[in-house]
C-alpha cells in the first residue's frame, strides 16, 4: 500500500469551498473531496466525523478569515474611507453569501461537534455585526448615514448588496462602483 498524502488543513478547506460552491451541500461527499484532495476518504475521516463536521468547521474558518478583514475598517479614520474599505472586502468574497445559505443546509442536530461550530458559527455572526457598530455609529456622527434608519437594516442592505444579479454582466469594477453609488447616493438625482 502506497504512502498516505498528506495535506494541509488550508488546502483541504480550499477544495471544501470549490465543491460546496460547485455541487452544493447535498451533493457534497467525502469520496468527492477526497478525488478533489487526491486522498484516501480515510484520511479525511481520520480528522472529521461526518460532512456537517467538516463543513462547520471549514465555516469557522472562512467566517474568521472575513472578520479579520472587516475588523481592518476601524484603521480607516472616517466614514467614506471605512465604507469603501467595507465594500471591497464584501465584493473581495462574494462567495461568502452563497457559502452561508449552504451552511444553513447541516444537520447539526444529529452531530455533536457540528452543532457546537453552528453554536459558534452563529456566535460570529453577531460578532461581525458588533465589529461594525463603530462605522455605523461613525456614519451618523458625521450626518453620513441617516440617523432614523435602523441600524441593523443599514448593515443587512449593505452586505446584502452582493446578491443583487448582475444580468448584463456589466465589467465588474464598473457593477461594484455603481452599487456603491447606489448604496451612498441613492437612485435620485440631485437637483
Amino acid at each position: 500500500m502506497g504512502r498516505e498524502r498528506k495535506f494541509t488543513k488550508k488546502e483541504l478547506f480550499q477544495k471544501t469551498r470549490e465543491l460546496l460552491l460547485e455541487v452544493g451541500y447535498e451533493a457534497f461527499t467525502f469520496s468527492l473531496l477526497s478525488e478533489r484532495i487526491e486522498a484516501s476518504r480515510a484520511t479525511i475521516y481520520k480528522y472529521f466525523n461526518n460532512k456537517d463536521d467538516l463543513i462547520t468547521e471549514f465555516m469557522i474558518f472562512e467566517m474568521n478569515e472575513f472578520f479579520d478583514k472587516l475588523k481592518r475598517v476601524e484603521t480607516y479614520h472616517n466614514f467614506e474611507e471605512q465604507f469603501e474599505y467595507l465594500m471591497d472586502v464584501i465584493f473581495e468574497r462574494t462567495d461568502i453569501k452563497d457559502l452561508i445559505e449552504i451552511t444553513m443546509h447541516v444537520q447539526a442536530d444529529s452531530h455533536h461537534k457540528a452543532k457546537e461550530n453552528m453554536e459558534q458559527f452563529d456566535s460570529m455572526r453577531l460578532k461581525m455585526y458588533d465589529c461594525l457598530q463603530n462605522f455605523i455609529v461613525l456614519g451618523k456622527k458625521e450626518k453620513r448615514l441617516n440617523e432614523n434608519l435602523p441600524d441593523t437594516l443599514i448593515l443587512g442592505f449593505i452586505f446584502q448588496s452582493i446578491a443583487i444579479p448582475n444580468h448584463f454582466n456589466l465589467p465588474r469594477s464598473e457593477w461594484v462602483q455603481a452599487i456603491k453609488e447606489i448604496i451612498g447616493h441613492g437612485i435620485f438625482k440631485k437637483h
